[in-house]
C-alpha cells in the first residue's frame, strides 16, 4: 500500500492536482471533508462518533478522523493506497497518522507540498469570480472571461463569493498556514517531504508532482 499526502495552502492547486496523481497511481483520492460526511451519511459506528462532535460544532479528535481514514483504505479500490487531500492539518494529526499506520505495517510514503507563496495565494483567491446561473469559475487575473462580468457559457453575472473577498481570505490563511506549515516540517523531519514550485504553470507543476512520484516511489 502506498500513502501520499498532498499539501499547499487553499488555493495552492490540490483539488487540480489530486485526481491527476491518483490516476497516475490507480489509487483513489481521500479528502477528509468527503469521508467525514460519507461516514455520517452512512449511519457507521465512526459516522456516529464524529456526528456527535460535528453536530454541536466542535472538531472531531484526530483518532477518530484518522480510524475513518483507516476504515476507508480497508476498501477494496484503495488496496494500493491513496492520495490523502486535506488530512493531515495539523502536527498532532500527522502523529496520529503515522501511529495508525505503523500499527498496521504501513506508513506515509510520500508528501507532496505545493508551494505558493502566501501574497501569491491571496491574489488568486481574491479574484476569483463564480458564475451566478451555473458556478462556472473564472479568475480576473488568470482566466478573465471574454466580456468583462459575465459568464461566456450562459451569459449570467459574475460575482465574488464572500468567501473569496481579500480580508477573508488573509483571515482564512492566517488561520490555515501556520498549523500546514507545521505538518510540512513534520514530513521534512522524517525524510519523506518533497516540495513542488507552485508558482509554475499548472501543466509544470503537474510535471513535477508526477516526476517526485515516480522518482521517489520508484514508479515505472
Amino acid at each position: 500500500m502506498t500513502v501520499v499526502v498532498l499539501l499547499g495552502a487553499p488555493g495552492a492547486g490540490k483539488g487540480t492536482q489530486a485526481p491527476i496523481l491518483a490516476e497516475h497511481l490507480g489509487v483513489p483520492v481521500l479528502a477528509s471533508g468527503n469521508l467525514l460526511r460519507a461516514a455520517v451519511s452512512a449511519r457507521t459506528a465512526l459516522g456516529a462518533v464524529a456526528d456527535r462532535y460535528m453536530s454541536r460544532g466542535q472538531l472531531v479528535p484526530d483518532e477518530t478522523i484518522v480510524d475513518i481514514f483507516l476504515e476507508r483504505l480497508a476498501a477494496d479500490d484503495a488496496t494500493g493506497g491513496a492520495i490523502l487531500d486535506g488530512f493531515p492539518r495539523t502536527r498532532g494529526q500527522a502523529r496520529a497518522l503515522d501511529r495508525a499506520l505503523a500499527a498496521r505495517g504501513s506508513r506515509v510514503d510520500l508528501a507532496l507540498h505545493i508551494d505558493v507563496p502566501e501574497e501569491l495565494l491571496v491574489a488568486r483567491m481574491a479574484s476569483r469570480r463564480i458564475c451566478a446561473a451555473n458556478g462556472h469559475v473564472y479568475n480576473i487575473a488568470s482566466n478573465p472571461p471574454l466580456v468583462a462580468g459575465v459568464c461566456d457559457l450562459d451569459g449570467s453575472a459574475l460575482i465574488q463569493r464572500e468567501d473569496d473577498s481579500e480580508e477573508t481570505v488573509r483571515a482564512r490563511m492566517a488561520q490555515q498556514i501556520p498549523p500546514l506549515m507545521d505538518v510540512v516540517d513534520h514530513y521534512r523531519a522524517n525524510g519523506v517531504l518533497r516540495s513542488v514550485d507552485g508558482l509554475r504553470p499548472i501543466d509544470e507543476v503537474t510535471a513535477g508532482l508526477l516526476a517526485a512520484t515516480d522518482r521517489e516511489l520508484g514508479v515505472a
